[in-house]
């Protein structure tokens, strides 16, 4: 433990306020009350799940953790296993021939020998490594169901006003952004349609501050999807992610006013509007709100596919530039030797986390200079490449004992939102659809909302740093 550390965390929070006011379209105009209260809600969020409630996240890991393998049944089903159709008798193990054992080490790691040389089928593709479109994205698809299930049955809707209240009471903010961003906590875009009768007449902040929250925060639909990486060597990582989406929302209020003040008056200012409640008689039943849901998380999770394909795909065309313009090294002529050699170096990951360095020492992750370079790596590669990517290398660098578990913890609340560019026509689209006559005013709101959000979730870093004091028992260790 390094209470020098705790401090930078500390002073980090203040140090993203200050970035952000740098950028403000009216410096002169500083919402304090925002800023404290907002800060003080994360306060008291991390005081509950690091300091108080720490047997709380626990058994809230516990409870999501069963939901999360419960999600697996259908794709076992589907895809493999001892419960899978596919494979008649449970107890089957599929030995490898010299095809098996080559496809094992072209697709996944490379294979390991156990007694008897057989692997077990326990996997869902037995004889292959994790992969992630058998694993993965089935469970978006389930909890995207799920989610539409709790939904049909009134479950969620006065959690989220819960939410809303405490959020309009203590920052004062207007009743309409206090409800998208409650419903921010449980879905993504579609909290903007809890809203939707008033974003006609929103200022200007409230509907940078709506869309920060969108990027911001994750959606429980992709949990799933970000916390299996993670279990392996973070088994408490559940419940983390909900404190870091429950803690990145007044995060975002308080970034997104700094960067675009209130300056007009909401006409939800002082009341929280009530969700618009559908005819009973037009409602689906609760399995066709399941089933509707799911299909809904089949188009997010075919989305989530493209995404990865075609940004992963144009990331490693231009990293193959780079290393092209790397092979001039070996040149004679000393101008190509030069460029070969400053592009050694150089690559879309690298240039990223460059940029990213300032922000994420910051945070506190850590005072060595390769683990803060890691972690700088892993942030900045997410503006690009999703989410995805960097948790799954997240996990890889702890589980090879490459990274400490601070900085695991602090990379992994950072990582917690859809601040990259795949969500921002998703979200910056989906507002402009609902109220197309501000298309223009929602567009040009679009980048200054997802720095927001990144600033945000840096700020929620900088919280899980402040409160962490080396405990293994946060990680469920």
């Amino acid at each position: 433990m390094n209470l020098l550390l705790n401090l930078i965390s500390l002073l980090g929070i203040a140090g993203l306020c200050f970035i952000a006011w740098l950028g403000s379209e009216n410096k002169r105009v500083i919402p304090w009350n925002v800023i404290f209260w907002g800060i003080g809600l994360q306060m008291v969020i991390g005081l509950i799940v690091f300091v108080l409630g720490s047997q709380l996240v626990e058994g809230l890991s516990t409870l999501l953790n069963s939901i999360l393998d419960a999600s697996e049944a259908g794709a076992r089903f589907l895809f493999g296993g001892p419960q899978s159709i596919l494979v008649a008798d449970p107890d089957f193990r599929a030995g490898p021939g010299p095809a098996g054992r080559w496809i094992a080490r072209a697709v996944g790691t490379p294979f390991v020998a156990v007694p008897g040389d057989r692997i077990g089928p326990d996997n869902l593709n037995p004889g292959f490594a994790y992969v992630l479109a058998f694993r993965a994205l089935p469970q978006v698809i389930f909890f995207a169901g799920l989610v539409s299930l709790l939904y049909r049955l009134n479950i969620i809707q006065p959690v989220v006003q819960i939410f809303a209240k405490i959020f309009q009471k203590t920052m004062g903010i207007s009743g309409a952004e206090s409800l998208s961003g409650a419903a921010n906590i449980f879905v993504g875009i579609e909290s903007a349609i809890a809203v939707k009768p008033y974003l006609l007449d929103m200022t200007r902040s409230e509907l940078c501050a709506i869309l920060a929250s969108c990027f911001g925060s994750i959606a429980s639909s992709v949990l799933a999807l970000y916390a299996g990486f993670l279990r392996p060597t973070f088994p408490n990582i559940t419940g983390h992610l909900v404190s870091a989406s429950l803690m990145t929302i007044p995060a975002c209020f308080v970034i997104a006013k700094i960067l675009v003040p209130e300056t007009d008056q909401p006409k939800t200012l002082g009341k929280v509007p009530e969700e618009p409640k559908a005819d009973k008689a037009s409602l689906p039943n609760p399995m066709d709100s399941l089933i509707g849901g799911a299909l809904d998380g089949v188009k997010m999770a075919v989305g989530i596919a493209a995404a990865l394909i075609a940004i992963l795909g144009m990331v490693a065309l231009v990293n193959l530039v780079f290393a092209t313009l790397a092979g001039f090294s070996e040149s004679d002529f000393f101008l190509l030797s030069w460029i070969g050699n400053l592009f050694q170096v150089i690559t879309l990951q690298n240039i990223l986390g460059a940029l990213f360095l300032p922000l994420t020492f910051l945070t506190g992750v850590s005072l060595e200079w390769q683990e803060l370079w890691q972690s700088s790596l892993l942030i900045g590669r997410r503006l690009l490449e999703t989410n995805i990517p960097p948790y799954q290398a997240l996990a890889q660098l702890n589980a090879n004992g490459e990274i400490s578990n601070r900085a695991m913890l602090i990379v992994s609340y950072v990582l917690c939102g859809f601040t990259h560019f795949a969500s921002y026509g998703i979200f910056v689209g989906g507002l402009s659809s609902l109220i197309p006559s501000r298309r223009s005013e929602v567009a040009s709101l679009g980048f200054t909302a997802l720095w927001a959000g990144t600033l945000a979730t840096l700020m929620t870093g900088c919280m899980a740093g402040f409160f962490d004091f080396g405990n293994p028992a946060i990680f469920g260790k």
